[in-house]
């Protein structure tokens, strides 16, 4: 008898609970559907404006984060936007597994960046830019993906070619940070011309130009979060990912993270070759590890400097007493350092027989090139060049024929150790004179 009084006692509380919820959600006009007379799902719309909560909570707590108003602090040209795609990537790179890489980063960027900072400079593009090829390469001048981009800054063999950067036997300036440096810094200024936005620009270096004018169309938009969701998957993190190593790079004492001692030799020369040398003999010669001269000179795929009297070739070496300069100068142009060295195809040109070279008296400029680039290529001064060609700007016109010399500068120019100039790259980037290694 108990028993069927409390089945009797549900079934009354079940019908009372049905009756109310019909009623009330027929007196709810949000939920009903007037003209139809088609009740809404509630379930539905209570989904939704749970929906429109949880986002408002969100933009809440993005707007009020610490990461927001980190992010904002460091701010400069390049709009470092704070949001849930941002936060995920600053949660790997500052996770306990991804701090030691990252320490690493930095103190290889005690090397890189001044390189990148000048390039950037020169060109006319924000410095902090330079947070980009963390993304790209983990600034490993070696770097080669598995479509086969290259370098720090992982340029395509075609797009590389536009730019101006060299490819053959024995080079490879995909691989040499300064030359890269430059065609990205070109790269990315074209992109920023031709969308007025730099994050924009951004993203065309990971997907192409082309790809990014279409998901513009697409959008009907013209910033990167408006577009961002019709861009290739791997681009749509790109962005985010770039600014969260700007954040990183900023903010690491925040997370733990410490900057390791950088591996690179910090202070170093520039010589400007115009024959064939082996880093192997040149390392023999200076008694230091080839191994420290090949990351330095990252272009020599052969750990050869392929300098001809036409195009004299850069090599960088660990900064020493001048007394060792000359002991170089001396070996360069003796016959059994050079033996090691010579190509080991019958197309090249006998180097051992080369008269002492001169610089080629004018340089047409190509799409990519800077003022500066071109200048540092053979070893000669900006303001120089600029005095030669009355130049007062720092911008270099494709097609354009600068004169590079005075017909006095000669590479291969005989001089006593005495009066050899130096050059320096130095932890500020700057540059100074350059000194000439000759037949």
């Amino acid at each position: 008898m108990e028993k069927l009084f409390t089945i009797i006692v549900c079934l009354f509380l079940v019908n009372t609970s049905t009756s109310a919820f019909a009623q009330a959600t027929d007196s709810d006009t949000s939920f009903t559907e007037q003209n139809s007379g088609q009740n809404f799902n509630y379930l539905q719309n209570f989904k939704q404006k749970s929906n429109l909560v949880s986002s408002a909570v969100k933009q809440g707590l993005y707007e009020n984060s610490v990461f927001k108003i980190r992010l904002d602090s460091v701010q400069k040209d390049i709009p470092l936007d704070y949001n849930e795609y941002v936060q995920s990537y600053i949660n790997q790179y500052t996770a306990p597994g991804r701090r030691d890489e990252m320490g690493r980063i930095m103190g290889l960027a005690k090397y890189y960046f001044p390189i990148y900072e000048k390039a950037f400079r020169d060109a006319g593009v924000p410095e902090e830019i330079k947070f980009l090829s963390i993304v790209e390469s983990a600034l490993n001048p070696n770097a080669v993906s598995r479509v086969g981009a290259t370098g720090p800054w992982q340029f395509m063999s075609s797009t590389a070619k536009i730019y101006g950067l060299s490819m053959n036997n024995y080079i490879d300036e995909r691989r040499d940070p300064i030359q890269a440096s430059y065609a990205a810094a070109a790269y990315l200024k074209d992109a920023y011309q031709e969308f007025g936005d730099w994050l924009l620009a951004i993203a065309s270096y990971n997907c192409g130009k082309n790809a990014v004018e279409r998901a513009m169309e697409q959008a009907d938009a013209m910033d990167y979060w408006s577009v961002r969701q019709y861009l290739p998957a791997e681009t749509r993190n790109y962005v985010p990912a770039f600014i969260a190593t700007a954040y990183v790079m900023n903010f690491y004492n925040q997370h733990g993270i410490m900057p390791q001692a950088c591996n690179m030799n910090m202070k170093n020369d520039t010589v400007m070759v115009n024959k064939f040398v082996s880093l192997n003999n040149v390392a023999r010669v200076l008694n230091i590890d080839v191994n420290q001269l090949a990351l330095l000179n990252p272009a020599y795929t052969q750990r050869i400097v392929n300098g001809t009297a036409k195009v004299p070739r850069r090599m960088i070496i660990p900064q020493m007493d001048k007394a060792k300069f000359s002991v170089l100068y001396d070996t360069l142009n003796g016959e059994t350092l050079m033996a090691s060295a010579q190509p080991a195809t019958a197309a090249l040109p006998d180097v051992a027989a080369l008269p002492a070279p001169k610089l080629p008296s004018f340089h047409k400029v190509k799409k990519g090139e800077t003022l500066s680039g071109i200048a540092d290529r053979y070893g000669i001064e900006l303001q120089e060049l600029k005095n030669w060609n009355h130049l007062h700007g720092s911008k270099a016109v494709p097609g354009q024929r600068l004169q590079i010399s005075t017909g006095d500068l000669s590479v291969g120019k005989t001089a006593s150790p005495r009066n050899k100039n130096y050059v320096t790259y130095n932890q500020t980037g700057s540059v100074g004179a350059s000194m000439a290694m000759a037949n």
